[in-house]
């Protein structure tokens, strides 16, 4: 069992942010969510007079005595601990604030998406899960091959499909823009921040191209190829380079070789020199 101190705080931070956003945003302006935390939301707007943390916690219980063996041990107590936590600060947050519904519900739609994505995103990162539809999907993948995407999605869908026995349709539009953007802050979380872009480049001066890439202090790797067509032999630069540098390298092969075939990918959680680590193998931040 590899339990760290580090990966259980980032959760609980993780759990108190997504616990602040839904109270603050998705109860206060009757906005649903997905999975077991959306139910947990039905039943709180439907009955204010149930807690939402023990609710929450309540309609994860059944779906512990199934996560052990999907988990393994060290995922299911990150889990226990992201949704023991996440009941207390729903529970928390209920009994301290006293949040007023937006006049502008898509602002309040987009925060929501924020916030949920953020902890979720924290929480994913560090290893943990809030239980719930998280476990299933575990569990479908596992013995039934189904992607956890797909029965999340299901999940999702189906709890704001629900949701429309009380909210309006407005509302539960405005409940899939939420999810939508906790979905993509979620995916940045997991990408990393450290993300960047990769240049291939196809030229007959790739020695050269090279040469001026080494001397702006970034690496590079130069790979052979061969012109299916032509037959000719190549040489194919590859460099990771900041998004921010981007439209500087495009220049410098230009001016080698206007001709040149180049090619830019999103390439994400890039690790190591000149990113990560300076030339002494230093860290430039905390990875």
């Amino acid at each position: 069992m590899n339990l760290r101190l580090k990966s259980i705080l980032a959760i609980i931070v993780g759990t108190a942010i997504m616990g602040f956003g839904i109270n603050q945003f998705n109860i206060a302006n009757h906005l649903a969510e997905g999975g077991i935390t959306g139910i947990s939301i039905i039943i709180k707007i439907l009955l204010p007079q149930f807690d939402q943390g023990i609710v929450y916690f309540a309609l994860n219980v059944p779906l512990f005595f199934i996560g052990y063996k999907v988990l393994g041990r060290t995922a299911f107590i990150y889990t226990i601990i992201g949704t023991v936590s996440l009941s207390v600060f729903l529970s928390m947050f209920d009994q301290m604030l006293d949040p007023q519904p937006l006049s502008d519900t898509l602002l309040a739609a987009l925060y929501a998406g924020v916030t949920v994505g953020a902890g979720l995103g924290i929480i994913f990162r560090y290893g943990g899960t809030t239980g719930g539809v998280d476990i299933i999907a575990r569990m479908l993948q596992k013995y039934m091959g189904i992607s956890m995407g797909s029965t999340l999605f299901f999940g999702d869908i189906l709890v704001i499909g629900a949701s429309l026995l009380y909210l309006s349709v407005e509302s539960a539009m405005y409940t899939l823009v939420a999810v939508y953007i906790a979905a993509r802050v979620i995916d940045f979380f997991q990408d990393g921040v450290a993300s960047g872009k990769a240049l291939t480049i196809i030229s007959n001066d790739a020695q050269e191209i090279a040469k001026k890439i080494l001397d702006v202090g970034r690496g590079v790797t130069i790979m052979n190829g061969r012109g299916a067509f032509s037959g000719e032999e190549k040489e194919i630069i590859y460099v990771v380079v900041s998004r921010n540098e981007v439209v500087r390298f495009k220049g410098l092969v230009q001016e080698v070789d206007p001709h040149a075939f180049v090619i830019v990918n999103d390439v994400h959680e890039v690790l190591g020199e000149g990113f990560t680590f300076d030339e002494n193998k230093q860290p430039l931040r905390e990875a």
